[in-house]
């Protein structure tokens, strides 16, 4: 058994495997965060997107430095879904959030 895993180089899949599930949580922090702070929530994503790429540039482990380069491309990446989401919400297709509720 110790051949087997000393024999592969499973750098590959932890960092797809990463990036599927960062890019799978953005998708609804991007509705969540459309549908109760609206389209102001942009600098949020900005601010994670920096930090994550300063992050990135200063890491010593090459595959943290290309998750957090994962990560803050998916936060610039948000910021313009964020305001395709508040175009999909006036199309009807996600619901509104009705701010007069009690």
């Amino acid at each position: 058994m110790t051949i087997f895993s000393e024999s592969f180089n499973y750098s590959g899949l932890i960092i797809g495997l990463a990036t599927f599930l960062i890019i799978g949580i953005f998708h609804p922090l991007v509705i969540k965060g459309e549908y109760y702070f609206g389209v102001k929530c942009w600098w949020v994503f900005l601010v994670c997107g920096l930090v994550g790429t300063i992050l990135s540039l200063v890491s010593d482990n090459y595959i943290i430095s290309i998750l957090l380069g994962v990560f803050s491309f998916s936060c610039f990446w948000s910021i313009k879904e964020v305001f395709e989401q508040r175009k999909r919400v006036e199309r009807g297709w996600f619901p509104k959030r009705n701010k007069d509720k009690n």
